[in-house]
């Protein structure tokens, strides 16, 4: 399970920093996520002892580094799912902020444990098309096991190639998330949920995933 939470971590931070200013000569997908890799490592070794006793350094290191380049909006609309047609502009923007600040709560201490040299990027099948395509890695695990973690990239208009799902071990963490959501929604409503990720934050993601596993 530790070992799981630790590529969840990178997967989904990287997931989150996988854009780059769009320019002629922008990055691949595949480019784009060996850099988060490097960087994320540079970020991270060295200073594992500070961060992990000041969480609110540990989150604002995140925010600085990957809350600038992540489409919250996109990825919240992917995971409300059906429920994105109905809600409000105010409800998806609360829910978008609310929904990323829980995440990343959740998972920033998993960051800590990770290492350079612990992502392979795998070479580019060309998946999809043009305007998607997917990014495949393998994370190096502590015991020397390798679990695939995967990026689904898509262009936007401006040709930027934004991550919008990151998908382990065949699990995608778009899906599994809209699954909890719909299923706290139906049991309240919209509001409720977003009120409840803003006043309890990973609490409730852990709520939810305790459910779900039936825990």
């Amino acid at each position: 399970m530790f070992l799981r939470k630790l590529a969840l971590a990178f997967g989904f931070f990287a997931c989150i920093v996988a854009t780059s200013p769009a320019r002629a000569d922008a990055p691949t997908p595949d480019q784009v996520v060996q850099t988060i890799a490097d960087d994320l490592g540079k970020a991270v070794e060295g200073h594992q002892a500070e961060l992990k006793n000041d969480h609110d350094k540990l989150i604002k290191l995140i925010d600085g580094l990957l809350l600038p380049h992540f489409d919250i909006d996109y990825a919240s609309i992917l995971v409300l799912g059906k429920y994105a047609r109905t809600a409000t502009p105010e409800q998806r923007a609360r829910f978008a902020k609310a929904f990323y600040e829980s995440i990343a709560h959740r998972y920033a201490e998993g960051l800590l444990n990770y290492t350079r040299g612990r992502v392979h990027v795998l070479p580019s099948k060309g998946e999809l098309s043009d305007k998607r395509t997917i990014a495949r890695t393998q994370v190096v695990l502590d015991d020397g096991k390798t679990i695939n973690v995967d990026y689904a990239f898509r262009k936007t208009q401006d040709g930027q190639w934004k991550a919008y799902d990151v998908i382990i071990e065949g699990i995608s963490y778009v899906t599994n998330y809209r699954n909890q959501v719909g299923a706290e929604i139906q049991k309240s409503n919209l509001d409720a949920l977003i009120t409840r990720l803003e006043t309890q934050g990973d609490k409730v993601l852990e709520a939810m995933d305790k459910e779900q596993k039936g825990g």
